[in-house]
């Protein structure tokens, strides 16, 4: 998989893969917070910012298997710092880059616009939800709830991961820092960017 890959695009994405396993922890412990206050509904609204780095790291290098690895380092890079969950949060990072991975394969990894972002946020929202129902036991719960964690994680992979991921894609190319990368080659005004 990594056979047509660049040096800089391999450390690239493992530079985003330790900061994000980084800022997923942190909002581990946020959304805890967060639980306290208002239920467990507050982790559906934050499911998005741990699909974002398949989403930046594709954005930016755009090749197959940018998504999945670089969700997959993260989730390793977060077990290794601290996650309680432990092992098995690895598969979930599997799963979530997989989700997000099967959006940007549908269009033989061709197109990048917001829309297809934001379709990889919900790839990554609608695969971690099936893995969750039957890892975490959601089927104990009423279904008129269930469908709500549903439609909250889907929105939060779409605008925090889908839009967010753009934008932060988006800000790192404005500054530069992306020259040689696949980003930096799509012309303003091109309808794949």
């Amino acid at each position: 998989m990594l056979k047509s890959w660049k040096l800089k695009e391999v450390v690239l994405m493992s530079l985003f893969a330790v900061v994000f396993g980084i800022v997923y922890l942190l909002f581990v412990h946020a959304a805890n917070i967060w639980a306290a206050i208002i239920g467990p509904l507050a982790y559906e609204w934050m499911f998005g910012i741990w699909f974002i780095v398949s989403i930046i790291c594709m954005y930016i290098i755009r090749k197959p298997g940018a998504a999945v690895l670089s969700e997959t380092m993260a989730a390793a890079i977060e077990v290794l710092i601290g996650n309680a969950v432990g092992p098995r949060l690895i598969l979930s990072g599997v799963i979530q880059g997989l989700g997000a991975e099967a959006a940007f394969a549908l269009t033989g990894y061709k197109h990048f616009n917001i829309l297809i972002l934001m379709l990889a946020g919900i790839g990554s929202a609608v695969f971690s939800f099936v893995y969750g129902y039957f890892v975490s036991g959601y089927a104990a719960l009423d279904p008129s709830f269930v469908a709500l964690m549903f439609t909250i994680r889907v929105l939060s992979g779409a605008i925090i991961a889908g839009i967010g991921g753009k934008y932060i894609g988006d800000a790192l190319l404005a500054t530069g820092s992306l020259r040689g990368y696949a980003i930096a080659r799509t012309k303003k005004g091109d309808v794949n960017a």
